[in-house]
């Protein structure tokens, strides 16, 4: 009978799966939808590892033109973009000097959150696991990207367009595989919360 994973070892790999794939899919987007890789004449896959760890501000260079690939026309497409705020852009246009450390305080403090609050968590709890696993997942991706650059890579283009406007009429802001991982682990999370706990008041109120 195969022993079922303990849960640090599922935290490990579901936060290591959502890192790999987040930092691989910026680096195919910086490869697919900028220049960086070219100007910096990089030829071969470490000369690009290099480019992509160290290329940076690549809208203000001129390096990313707007170039566009569609996976579903009029709905989804892949577009590079600089995000130096949180979600939705906040506190993209406040000062550097305050942004960036304000970034890193925020990051630390939720990973210090997530491990106080998973290792409370007991065997049976998967769900809960499996939640906190991809926020953690999530936030080191983007932590690594401020890190590394003082901004996040955001690629995944969804809007929705409207044929009587001949014009996307609905635009959600663009993301990337570490802001799809934080929003499911949270969703979850919300989830758990909601629906989870209601059973437990109603058991606890007396009875008529």
């Amino acid at each position: 009978m195969t022993k079922p994973l303990g849960k640090w070892t599922l935290l490990a790999l579901i936060s290591a799966t959502v890192l790999v794939g987040d930092q691989v899919t910026k680096f195919l987007a910086v490869e697919h939808l900028t220049h960086a890789f070219q100007v910096a004449r990089a030829r071969t896959l470490p000369d690009e590892i290099k480019a992509f760890l160290t290329e940076k501000d690549l809208l203000e260079r001129g390096l990313a033109d707007g170039r566009q690939i569609q996976v579903v026309r009029n709905f989804w497409q892949f577009q590079y973009t600089q995000n130096r705020g949180a979600a939705w852009g906040f506190l993209s246009r406040s000062g550097e000097r305050f942004r960036v450390p304000f970034f890193h305080l925020v990051s630390v403090a939720a990973v210090v959150f997530i491990f106080s609050y998973y290792r409370k968590l007991q065997a049976e709890q998967r769900y809960l696991q499996v939640a906190l696993s991809l926020v953690l997942g999530g936030a080191l991706g983007n932590a690594i990207c401020r890190l590394l650059r003082g901004y996040v890579i955001d690629f995944i283009d969804w809007h929705w367009f409207d044929p009587f406007w001949q014009r996307p009429s609905l635009h959600w802001p663009t993301f990337n595989v570490a802001d799809s991982a934080i929003t499911v682990g949270l969703l979850m999370l919300l989830l758990e919360m909601v629906f989870a706990r209601k059973p437990a008041r109603e058991a606890g109120k007396p009875s008529a």
